[in-house]
């Protein structure tokens, strides 16, 4: 299999992905004090949705919880297995993330809307991670439908 086949760009891979998913660790979450924003919003729904959320806040030092659960400050200290990263980050801050993407070995990598790094999407796809550039996942979650994977 070709690395280019772990880009995933087609509405079908996107529902095959979403069919797989149960915990996703958000990269860039933003407290309940940000709730109108989408590095808030987005994982919330994605909670009310049934899905396990990992926050990963890059800021916020004092904030312990989000969304009712523990804050990790890298996603390598995640416990167990992580099946989604979901990236709210600007495309030039993505670098600084790719060795600890790297180490924590998702099944996939979700770029939020607005964000994409060809370079940075070739080397997770290219270490056998799925990614998804510029889209929303809470959008594409609810125009399917999908909920998350049995576990």
């Amino acid at each position: 299999m070709s690395w280019q086949q772990n880009l995933i760009t087609t509405a079908d891979g996107i529902t095959a992905l979403l069919a797989t998913i149960r915990r996703i660790a958000v990269l860039g979450i933003k407290p309940e004090s940000h709730d109108d924003q989408p590095a808030h919003y987005v994982p919330a729904a994605m909670a009310r949705a049934g899905y396990d959320i990992v926050p990963v806040p890059v800021y916020y030092p004092d904030v312990t919880t989000i969304l009712g659960q523990p804050v990790y400050r890298k996603l390598v200290d995640v416990p167990g297995t992580i099946d989604l990263v979901d990236v709210f980050r600007l495309p030039s801050a993505l670098a600084g993330h790719l060795d600890d993407l790297l180490a924590a070995k998702p099944q996939a990598v979700w770029l939020q809307s607005g964000i994409r790094h060809d370079g940075f999407a070739e080397a997770l796809a290219r270490a056998g991670i799925a990614v998804v550039q510029d889209r929303c996942l809470m959008v594409e979650q609810q125009r399917r439908g999908a909920r998350p994977a049995a576990s």
